[in-house]
């Protein structure tokens, strides 16, 4: 699996200038990505990006510079706003609607913005006194007005694995409560405190399936912005593949799959749903797939 270098410059060294957001606000040439409740509007296959005067009310922060160094600003939207972008509901889309069809640079900006937009949205006060806090460093942290403490976007690891048998020919998926058995994916956790990624990885399998790990090796990682998640991407080899049981609680249920019926599957013919292109979990099964095709 390739992984690519990151597309998108991030301006750093512009987040302590004081007065940047504003100074950049006023700049014609600066461009605005629009979240609203986890969501983006979309031109053709591109995020849709607006003059900084044509957005109203709304959270600002820096995300970073575009290819002719004009600046990029996020605009976290409140749920109903009379700006431009209060465009009808089913004209904003998420990332797993979208995901998929933008460009490497997009789905990046894409990733960042809902990611800072959630943790903007969602963290208005100190996490250790409760006290308000005040914006710094252009969106990308805050200070808490009471007790002085200093809050960054928090990052949630957690690994997802393609799980394959000794002799590499089938790929063990499982069904999650959630999704009412209509889907199959690989397995995936949160790190607990005072775990490295392996680990997680072999705890969350044989908690989940029943298997134990004779392999486990890196292959990518991806930002998730549900709420705001790093999934470590990995493939491991069962030990034992006739011990492969779902928990019955988070994991309804998990079937070892060929490579045909994974095929069908990724073709949308069957035997079951598979997740979505935008996701790692479906690039894993992607790779599995076509190693020996």
């Amino acid at each position: 699996m390739t992984i690519p270098r990151t597309s998108l410059d991030r301006a750093a060294d512009l987040r302590a200038e004081t007065g940047v957001l504003d100074r950049l606000r006023a700049d014609p040439s600066t461009r605005v990505i629009a979240v609203r409740d986890g969501r983006v509007r979309v031109a053709g296959d591109s995020l849709l990006r607006v003059p900084a005067s044509d957005v109203e009310q709304a959270t600002w922060a820096l995300l970073g510079r575009a290819a002719d160094g004009g600046a990029i600003l996020l605009a976290v939207l409140p749920p109903e706003t009379d700006s431009i972008d209060a465009a009808p509901e089913e004209t904003w889309f998420g990332l797993r609607d979208v995901g998929a069809r933008l460009d490497a640079g997009d789905a990046e900006l894409l990733i960042a913005a809902l990611a800072l937009g959630g943790w903007l949205r969602d963290a208005p006060f100190c996490p250790a006194c409760g006290g308000g806090t005040e914006l710094r460093q252009a969106g990308w942290s805050r200070r808490c007005l009471v007790c002085g403490r200093e809050h960054f976007p928090r990052t949630d690891p957690a690994v997802i694995v393609a799980v394959e048998s000794a002799d590499g020919d089938r790929l063990l998926l499982g069904a999650n409560a959630n999704w009412g058995g209509r889907m199959y994916s690989c397995f995936a956790g949160f790190a607990e405190a005072g775990e490295s990624l392996e680990q997680t990885a072999h705890r969350e399998i044989e908690e989940e399936a029943g298997v134990v790990l004779g392999s486990l090796r890196y292959v990518s990682s991806q930002a998730w912005p549900f709420p705001r998640s790093l999934m470590i991407g990995f493939r491991a080899v069962a030990v034992d593949e006739r011990d492969a049981r779902a928990d019955g609680e988070e994991i309804i249920d998990v079937r070892w799959f060929s490579r045909e019926e994974i095929g069908s599957a990724l073709a949308g013919d069957g035997p079951v749903g598979l997740p979505g292109p935008a996701s790692i979990a479906r690039a894993l099964i992607v790779e599995w797939h076509e190693e020996r095709a």
